[in-house]
């Protein structure tokens, strides 16, 4: 989705739901707070796709930058993405599924899991909905330095998974659609792992593997098609943490206020 229509979209859905619930209406003033939210996400989606193309107009630096990445990678002595790509890369199928995995899920899995945790676990939504908008937020904040993934940078030798089957999801340089030079840090896995975390958390017991596999999936997937690097993936997975940990302490701060006695009800007791 374009991201002038996600905004007309949120724009539409927004006003719909302030009308719905300044109607007095029953029955409409209880599907306002899910309209309400559904622009937030829509807007979320928007800025996404925008800080994307503000990206791709800054290629210079792109790849000595995902060079960078690659050597500290190397000095932590993490694994070579290289190798582990060269391993999926000897069953056509797997390495197919997983570029069809990376182009398709990391979009609807976060609406699926948002609409799920809206009807089910109400009380847990607002908490998670403003990690995932954090999280968004400061990812895009760092993608505003061009990274490039080891596909496009042909001395690490990690091949474009999607190319090399025609499943690729990026145009060509200078043209609309998502960043290709927003490798760092990885939203696919900083989503992933807040879709997996919660469901870990919230699920019935059956549902708490899909959990914990999530993320783990994702953090392969995106690695062995060349558009990440392991650091990507790790670094997605701590703003992630921050975020849900800044959620948090702002509920805390908040909380406390609306506890506190104020100043005229501390005279009214002492005198």
């Amino acid at each position: 989705m374009p991201w002038n229509v996600a905004v007309e979209a949120g724009a539409v859905v927004g006003a719909t739901g302030a009308v719905a619930r300044a109607s007095g209406q029953r029955r409409l003033a209880k599907i306002a707070p899910f309209t309400i939210e559904l622009s937030i996400v829509l807007v979320l989606y928007a800025l996404w796709r925008v800080v994307g193309t503000i990206s791709l107009l800054k290629v210079d630096g792109a790849k000595d930058a995902g060079v960078h990445i690659w050597d500290l990678e190397r000095a932590l002595h993490l694994p070579n993405e290289q190798g582990l790509q060269h391993l999926f890369l000897k069953s056509s199928p797997l390495i197919q599924a997983c570029n069809v995995f990376y182009a398709t899920v990391h979009i609807p899995s976060m609406g699926i899991f948002l609409v799920w945790l809206w009807f089910r676990h109400r009380d847990r939504y607002p908490s998670i909905r403003n990690t995932v908008a954090l999280t968004t937020l400061w990812c895009l904040a760092i993608q505003l330095i061009p990274v490039a993934p080891p596909r496009l940078i042909p001395q690490l030798h990690v091949a474009d998974t999607p190319a090399l089957f025609g499943q690729a999801v990026y145009p060509a340089f200078g043209k609309s659609g998502p960043a290709q030079l927003s490798a760092m840090p990885s939203v696919h896995v900083a989503w992933a792992a807040i879709i997996g975390t919660t469901i870990f958390v919230a699920a019935s017991r059956p549902w708490r593997w899909f959990g914990i596999a999530h993320p783990v999936v994702t953090m392969v997937v995106v690695v062995v098609t060349g558009n990440h690097y392991w650091l990507d993936g790790v670094v997605g997975v701590a703003i992630a943490a921050l975020a849900f940990a800044s959620d948090r302490q702002m509920r805390l701060f908040f909380s406390r206020r609306r506890r506190a006695p104020r100043p005229e009800a501390s005279r009214v007791l002492v005198e």
